[in-house]
């Protein structure tokens, strides 16, 4: 007894895409909020620092008088700005300190500021409660009018604390806004996958159908997506496996009704042999009558080979286990060979077989393959003809050569030419010959061998007026026929 083995879901698909959502949108919030909270920080900073820029530049246009200097020293108080004037020698000038306290600058940013260039620096100070304080320094340097040489530098500093306020204020505003647009990501990606899911279940549940033996299935699709050309695909699967379960069952069908006919085929030889032989056993069969029994008996033997042998050599063919030793043929041989070998089977059969002159014509072919196809086209058209005509001719073509096997027998019509290639299908079963073939293979193997050949066979039929199979065999294995 099967037992099957249950399977548990680990991680739903819809739970896939509502993760996979919002690791994407979560990832690009955060990287939108980091970097808009850095930029607007270092946009805030170089504002301040052009603004103390600005201050030091008006300082130096004031020529740098102490009583000017006072003036503008109350006034940026007020603004929690502060300057110092430094001379030539980095020493503070400006405001004055006490006698035992000298301020001075490094000797780096000194050279820096003699060369003319402005600085701007960012530290980290404690203010008179001994916490940091993040502080921002700008340094310009200022030149004799006279022979504008070096003469000293001006150094504004402004605390940044405001900046952080103002950051903080941001970044809350902006996890509000995060907050609020993850709730929207997932409602919106609860919907999108949902609808997704619902698409890739609709493809789920129809599989499982067609997994059932249910092939009438077809999902709607507007070609939007890979999901859509999905279910273009899985429409285009379903109408295979539809036709493939159809041809099966109808060869099925066939292959049951020969094995009906194979079997009672051969138990009538079968039966002959095995009366033949009995009587020969018991010696009641005279002796004028024992050679033809024996006879008799090999003709029934060679009826039932020739059966197992057209079955053989179609699987054979179909399974592409033969291997064509192709050149050019010329056709003048291979019909001289032909006619002399069915020239007793056509005086048999009431009808005229007529070859056409062949005009030097050569065919690119295997010869015995070759000779298979036209023996076994000419026995079709003597078993579905009386006292008609069955002419064989050909002609060039481009690119290659064309063969035609015309009688003037009883014909098909249209709806059974399209089956007169099948395996074991029997256009008229009242007609059936052992002489001319039994097996209904006849058909099905000329056309295994065409396709090997690389060519094409065509067929033209009229009821009651006879029927014409073209054969066209290209001059070699790299021309297609048009």
């Amino acid at each position: 007894m099967i037992q099957e083995k249950s399977t548990k879901m680990k991680f739903p698909y819809f739970f896939q895409q509502i993760l996979g959502f919002l690791t994407v949108i979560t990832i690009l919030m955060i990287v939108s909020v980091v970097s808009l909270v850095h930029f607007g920080r270092n946009t805030a900073i170089q504002e301040t620092e052009n603004r103390l820029f600005g201050y030091a530049e008006s300082i130096v246009e004031e020529n740098l008088a102490s009583e000017q200097l006072e003036t503008i020293q109350n006034v940026l108080l007020k603004q929690g700005v502060s300057f110092y004037v430094f001379d030539v020698e980095g020493t503070l000038r400006y405001p004055e300190l006490p006698p035992d306290i000298e301020a001075r600058v490094v000797p780096e940013h000194i050279e820096q500021l003699e060369s003319g260039q402005r600085l701007a620096l960012t530290t980290e100070q404690e203010d008179m409660l001994g916490n940091p304080r993040e502080t921002a320094f700008v340094y310009l340097p200022f030149f004799q009018q006279s022979d504008e040489t070096y003469a000293g530098f001006i150094t504004v500093s402004s605390p940044v604390s405001q900046i952080d306020r103002q950051m903080d204020v941001l970044r809350s505003n902006l996890f509000n806004a995060f907050l609020l647009s993850t709730i929207l990501a997932i409602l919106m990606s609860i919907i999108f996958a949902y609808y997704q899911v619902k698409r890739v279940n609709r493809l789920r549940k129809a599989a499982h159908q067609v997994a059932e033996g249910e092939y009438t299935i077809q999902l709607q699709h507007k070609e939007r997506d890979e999901i859509d050309q999905l279910s273009r695909d899985f429409n285009r699967m379903v109408t295979v496996l539809k036709e493939s379960q159809e041809e099966v069952a109808k060869q099925e069908e066939r292959r049951k009704t020969f094995m009906q006919d194979a079997a009672h085929e051969m138990r009538t030889p079968l039966t002959t042999i095995n009366g033949l032989l009995e009587g020969l056993e018991y010696d009641v069969i005279p002796e004028k009558q024992r050679l033809r029994s024996i006879q008799l008996m090999r003709k029934e033997t060679r009826r039932l080979i020739r059966l197992v042998n057209e079955n053989m050599d179609y699987e054979n063919i179909r399974s592409n286990r033969i291997i064509l030793n192709k050149h050019f043929i010329p056709l003048e041989e291979i019909m001289d060979e032909i006619n002399e070998q069915m020239n007793e089977l056509v005086k048999e059969s009431s009808n005229q077989l007529i070859v056409e002159d062949m005009n030097a014509l050569r065919v690119y072919a295997d010869y015995d393959r070759l000779k298979q196809i036209l023996v076994n086209l000419i026995k079709n058209a003597m078993q579905f003809t009386d006292e008609g005509l069955i002419i064989i001719r050909a002609s060039k073509k481009e690119h290659g050569t064309q063969i035609s096997v015309i009688d003037s027998g009883i014909g098909m019509t249209k709806e059974e030419i399209q089956f007169i290639w099948d395996r074991y299908y029997k256009a008229d079963v009242s007609r059936v010959s052992t002489t001319y073939g039994e097996s209904g293979l006849g058909l099905a193997i000329v056309q295994q061998l065409i396709a090997l050949h690389k060519g094409t066979v065509e067929v033209e039929s009229e009821l009651n007026k006879g029927t014409a199979f073209h054969l066209y065999f290209p001059d070699s294995d790299n021309i297609p026929f048009e």
